[in-house]
Order: structure tokens, then C-alpha cells, then sequence
């Protein structure tokens, strides 16, 4: 997969974790009736957005470790809870790791074409 189709994912899969945390903790399943604080988890999230659509390298790396936190909340809460905060809990399961294995295949990938794009540059030298 290219480079540029991992970005698409990655910054989708992102924009979209962001999107279902609001509406889990406000309107689809929230601690308290009305909403609660625990919204306020979004925040970390908005911090690596910009970096991500921006195609930093190291917001990619640092963010591939911020999503595990995502991650570990969804597996804890989608085992000891039930009904609809279980399902909303999966599926921030599956956006955390479409996001995480998107994250690292970008590293991966904009580094054989950094490699790449070098390679033929010395080549035409």
C-alpha cells in the first residue's frame, strides 16, 4: 500500500476515534445522564490531529504510542461493561488499531520511498 492511501487511513481513522469519543461520552454512552468529564478524553487526541493531516513522521511515531492508551480503555471497558457502551468500546478497539497498524505502515512505507527517492538521486549524480 502506498504511502499516500496510509495517510487517507490514518488521518480517517484518527478523525474518526475523535468523533466517537464525543459522541460516547456525551451522547451515546455516557457515565452520567447528560455527559461527563471523562469527554475530556479527547483532548490527547487533538494534539497529534494536526501533525498527522500535516504528514510529520515523528507525530506519526509518537502518536502509534499515544493510541495504546486508546486501545486498553476500549478492551477494559468493552469486558466489564455491557449493551451499548460495550459495542461503542469495539469499536474504538477497532479504530485504535486501524489507526496504530495505519501509523506504522506509514513509517514504514515513507521510508522506502525516502530510501528510494535518495537512491535515485545518487544514481542520476
Amino acid at each position: 500500500m502506498t504511502a499516500q492511501r496510509l495517510h487517507v487511513i490514518s488521518a480517517c481513522s484518527l478523525v474518526a476515534l475523535i468523533a466517537l469519543c464525543l459522541a460516547w461520552e456525551l451522547w451515546l454512552a455516557p457515565l452520567r445522564p447528560g455527559g461527563s468529564w471523562l469527554v475530556l478524553k479527547v483532548l490527547p487526541l487533538l494534539a497529534p490531529l494536526f501533525g498527522i493531516l500535516r504528514r510529520k513522521l515523528y507525530t506519526y511515531q509518537w502518536a502509534s504510542m499515544l493510541i495504546l492508551a486508546y486501545f486498553t480503555e476500549g478492551v477494559v471497558r468493552g469486558y466489564t461493561e455491557a449493551g451499548l457502551p460495550a459495542v461503542v468500546a469495539r469499536v474504538e478497539i477497532a479504530l485504535s488499531l486501524l489507526f496504530f497498524l495505519s501509523v506504522v505502515a506509514y513509517v514504514r512505507a515513507s521510508a522506502r520511498e525516502r530510501v528510494a527517492a535518495n537512491a535515485g538521486k545518487s544514481a542520476e549524480a
